[in-house]
């Protein structure tokens, strides 16, 4: 099986540069920043812009692809790990934000979802204390295994992820698990039973509407598409089988990617790609020191005309309304 990992450290030089070009303060006109990383692309280096356009046209086994070796400011040079969000408008540009500019234009566009963080469209993820258990600003928890939004219509195909600062012990582990490697260990009674039933769903809170809990809102099919290379919708905390043989086949379907799952530690310079329709993914927990060092990771979240996300006269940058999976 082909290494999902690139080493990028090669190609430092040359992206910093590209980086340079960018607009200082990416929030002040995040379309205008965007714009030019997309025009700053043409010069990406051939071999990440070959590995970009392979994953992009058909993913990998692995369901991601980890760009390792980028530019990135030492340790001393960063701010302190935010303590809350969204980040200033007046922040100036990180490395590891030029790089998600970059290779984000490169694979599509990147997009906001209007309930989530305000709209906004990088994402600071670092420890929070007494963060609800299904947001990602917690730490000494498990997050689950999920699908990002598989409940959205406009669910993002790629949830990119750069590292600034890994956790202190480095034990903070992304896990994903691919459907491509989950279903060969998937029996065919419960291959057939999840294949394009609508499973009720829940939603995470910023999509709630203000709810403490509206119940399964959205329906979501766990296996969907071509029948030998399904896509997944796949949500451990929300997802909702009421029927038994329903709730037996997505036990077994959560049997088979617990046993396919990759463990990816993320440090500094890292940039992960997760292709959102082949996979689920977790974070393991941690133990932040709340010292201005602990665990910043920058996210956000690419959408193209793969998968009916895009209409046509999008932009990047552009931030969608909640629409639930009927």
């Amino acid at each position: 099986m082909t290494s999902p990992v690139l080493d990028c450290s090669p190609y430092r030089d040359r992206l910093l540069e590209l980086a340079a070009e960018l607009p200082r303060v990416p929030r002040q006109d995040l379309y205008a920043f965007l714009d030019a990383a997309k025009q700053l692309t043409s010069r990406l280096p051939e071999k990440l812009v070959t590995a970009l356009s392979e994953f992009n046209a058909d993913g990998n086994q692995h369901g991601y692809l980890l760009l390792r070796g980028l530019p990135v400011e030492p340790d001393d040079a960063l701010p302190p790990t935010p303590m809350s969000t969204p980040a200033p408008v007046g922040r100036p540009l990180l490395n590891m934000e030029a790089m998600l500019a970059l290779v984000g234009r490169e694979l599509g566009l990147h997009t906001g979802y209007a309930e989530l963080r305000a709209g906004s469209l990088y994402h600071d993820i670092y420890p929070s204390p007494g963060a609800h258990h299904l947001s990602s600003e917690t730490s000494e928890t498990l997050l689950e295994f999920h699908t990002e939004m598989a409940y959205h219509v406009l669910q993002p195909n790629y949830v990119l992820l750069a590292c600034s600062r890994a956790d202190h012990e480095r034990k903070a582990a992304t896990l994903v698990a691919s459907v491509r490697n989950a279903l060969p260990l998937l029996d065919d009674a419960s291959r057939e039973t999840l294949y394009e039933v609508k499973l009720p769903c829940c939603v995470d809170v910023a999509f709630r509407g203000g709810v403490a809990d509206p119940g399964a809102i959205a329906n979501v099919a766990a296996l969907y598409g071509d029948r030998d290379d399904p896509l997944l919708g796949y949500d451990r905390e929300l997802h909702a089988p009421d029927r038994p043989e329903d709730q037996k086949a997505f036990a077994a379907l959560s049997k088979a990617l617990d046993e396919v799952t990759e463990a990816v530690h993320l440090i500094p310079g890292d940039l992960l790609i997760v292709d959102n329709f082949r996979t689920t993914h977790a974070r393991t927990p941690f133990s932040p020191r709340w010292d201005g060092k602990d665990r910043w990771l920058h996210r956000v979240y690419i959408r193209t005309d793969r998968n009916g996300q895009l209409s046509g006269g999008e932009r990047a940058g552009d931030v969608v309304e909640f629409s639930p999976r009927r």
